[in-house]
Parts: C-alpha cells; sequence; structure tokens
C-alpha cells in the first residue's frame, strides 16, 4: 500500500464480523505504512453528506497516519441522481495518506443497482471491492474450529456443533439475522477461552455457558411441522419448551395449521391462487409458502392436527382429565408430533406440483 496514493474499498456481505475484520485489517496496514494508526471516523451514510464525508479525506495529512472514513449503509446516499452523482465526484477527492472505505453488510438477497454502481464506481476509481459471506451450516463447525485456535482454545467436535447449533447455524427462517452470527459465535469463544485458556473446550462447557440465542425460533419450528420434517421440528421443540411459554407457543401453532387447512381446502376445491390470498388475508409470499407446504398434507390430516392442537391447548390449561404436570404436557406435545406431523409408511402423499 503506498502513501503517495489515497486509498478506497468497499466491503460488502451478510458476515458483518468479516467485514468489521476486513476494515481493522485496513487500517492496521495503514499504520503500517505510515508509522501512525490513522484516525478513525465512522458514520451511517443516513447520518451524513458527500461534502461532511470530503471535510474528512480530502486534506492530505502533513503528519501523522491521515484519516480512515469508513461509510456504513451507503445506499442511503445514492437516493437521488444528484445524490449519486455527488458520491461518484466524493471518490476523486480523497487525498494521498487518507482511505475512504464503504461498507455495506446485508441480509443477502438481492442487491440494488444503486449500491451495485457504487461498487463499480469505487473499482473504477482504482479501488478495492471484497465480499463477505457469513459461513453456512455445512461450513461453521470447522470456521469456529479455526477462530478457537486464534482465540487460544481447542473445541472438541462435539462442542464446535453444539455452539454451531446455539448461535443458529443449523436454523434456516427468516427470523434468523446471520449478519451478526459470526461475531455472536467470537463473542462466545473468547468467552470459553477464559474458562479452559489453552485447554480443549467441551460440548458441556458450551452448553454451560452458552445461551441459546437463535435455535429457540419459532418459525424455524413452524415451518418444520409444515413441511413434516418431525427430526428437525422435534429438538426444536425441546428448546422451545424451555423457554418459550406453552400458550404463547399454541397461540402461534394453531394458526399455522389453520393457515395449511385453508390451503389444503382450496387446492382440494381447485381454488385459485389469487382467491386463496383474499380468503387468508395475508402477504401472496407466506401465502404461496403455505400453499407449498399443504401439498405434504391432506385435508383430513390438517383437520386432525388442529383437533390435536385443541387438546394440546386443554392440557396446557389444566381443563379436567387432561396432563396436568410439566412432563406430561411436554410429552403431550412430542405425542403431537409423532401422531399428527410424522409421516406414516405407506401413507400416499398428495402429487407435488
Amino acid at each position: 500500500m503506498s502513501l503517495d496514493a489515497p486509498v478506497l474499498a468497499y466491503f460488502r456481505g451478510d458476515d458483518g464480523w468479516a467485514v468489521d475484520r476486513a476494515v481493522i485489517a485496513l487500517a492496521r496496514d495503514l499504520a503500517r505504512d505510515s508509522g501512525a494508526a490513522p484516525d478513525r471516523w465512522r458514520v451511517n451514510g443516513r447520518e451524513t453528506t458527500p461534502e461532511a464525508i470530503a471535510e474528512h479525506v480530502a486534506t492530505a495529512p502533513m503528519f501523522g497516519g491521515g484519516t480512515l472514513a469508513v461509510v456504513t449503509d451507503p445506499g442511503q446516499l445514492l437516493r437521488s441522481k444528484a445524490g449519486k452523482e455527488a458520491v461518484e465526484k466524493l471518490l476523486l477527492t480523497v487525498a494521498p495518506g487518507n482511505a475512504l472505505v464503504f461498507v455495506e453488510v446485508g441480509d443477502g438477497r438481492k442487491r440494488s443497482a444503486a449500491l451495485q454502481g457504487l461498487e463499480a464506481a469505487v473499482r473504477k476509481a482504482g479501488g478495492a471491492s471484497r465480499a463477505f459471506a457469513a459461513p453456512k451450516a455445512g461450513e461453521l463447525v470447522g470456521w469456529l474450529h479455526g477462530r478457537a485456535r486464534e482465540v487460544g482454545v481447542t473445541l472438541d467436535d462435539p462442542a464446535a456443533r453444539e455452539l454451531a447449533t446455539r448461535v443458529g447455524a443449523f436454523v434456516t427462517d427468516g427470523d434468523v439475522d446471520r449478519r451478526s452470527m459470526s461475531a455472536l459465535a467470537v463473542s462466545e469463544l473468547e468467552k470459553l477461552s477464559l474458562y479452559r485458556p489453552g485447554g480443549t473446550v467441551t460440548a458441556g462447557d458450551v452448553a454451560a455457558l452458552v445461551p441459546e440465542v437463535i435455535p429457540n425460533s419459532t418459525w424455524a419450528f413452524l415451518d418444520a411441522v409444515s413441511e413434516r420434517r418431525v427430526r428437525v421440528a422435534a429438538p426444536l421443540l425441546d428448546r422451545l419448551l424451555d423457554t418459550v411459554p406453552e400458550p404463547v407457543l399454541l397461540a402461534q401453532l394453531g394458526p399455522r395449521i389453520r393457515e395449511l387447512l385453508m390451503a389444503a381446502d382450496h387446492a382440494a376445491h381447485h381454488g385459485s391462487p389469487a382467491d386463496l390470498v383474499k380468503l387468508m388475508g395475508v402477504h401472496p409470499f407466506r401465502v404461496e409458502k403455505a400453499a407449498d407446504a399443504a401439498r405434504n398434507w391432506t385435508v383430513a390430516e390438517l383437520e386432525a392436527a388442529l383437533e390435536g392442537v385443541l387438546e394440546l391447548d386443554a392440557a396446557v390449561k389444566g381443563v379436567e382429565g387432561s396432563f396436568g404436570t410439566d412432563r406430561q404436557r411436554r410429552l403431550a406435545f412430542a405425542m403431537w408430533l409423532h401422531d399428527h406431523v410424522a409421516v406414516k409408511a405407506g401413507t400416499r402423499r398428495q402429487a407435488r406440483g
């Protein structure tokens, strides 16, 4: 890295920890080359303007390490044609010895044309762009082994898998924010390293010290039930029953089964997708998801499952003759999964289109 040229960069991805690490590494490089740590200025795009950013980076440092300006959520600066043009001009005003970095931490969905255009403009101006993807479920266990070595401990394989589970690696539903998953995992590793300095962390250590922040995902459980994936639903149910009040869980389970029943009955009568959207009165994406999942069921199965939910509700409320103890109610939930969600051998499923 040359001190005779400005530094421009665009870091993006759904792994907020890796993006922040890249910024830290850039600051370290600037300090090494100049002999002094740069002044860091970090601002959200909605709280600044191109002109304000230029005030920090347009003047070359006479002494010291210059300024590293980090602009997060830059899309806020690009909402108008004038804003886009001002940002592109800004790229040309960064003085040698300073650095300007744009940080886009997204959710992995489609990026806007404006952000893609800004990234291309950074590259055109001689800057670098890098993308950082959060480790996927099958990757996080190995990733954790590497991060554990960095903090001076060893994870055995059961411990790595337990930690991955507790930070949400194996939950794929919409209520899981993967942008902070790596940072959460590293934070928990640092805590474990204080507990077992220089030693081996076991699954028992993880269970004792790491809270289950993500896997208690009600949406994950509901989706597993909808898709009749009992092997996924059962362990999620165990975790939910430890942390979520039973009436709350039933208040979400009942409506999900009703949605599936409406979708299955609608399909059985050859109703149109548009009519189903009106009938259910929810977002079309949710209707489409329910209609797809309902193909795993028959109308009769869903009616029986809904009746089973009403029986669970009676058990939770302590109706006479129902299961009264916590253990009995927990067993009742497990039996509901077995009796109504598990696909029985030889059962004919509806054809999937």
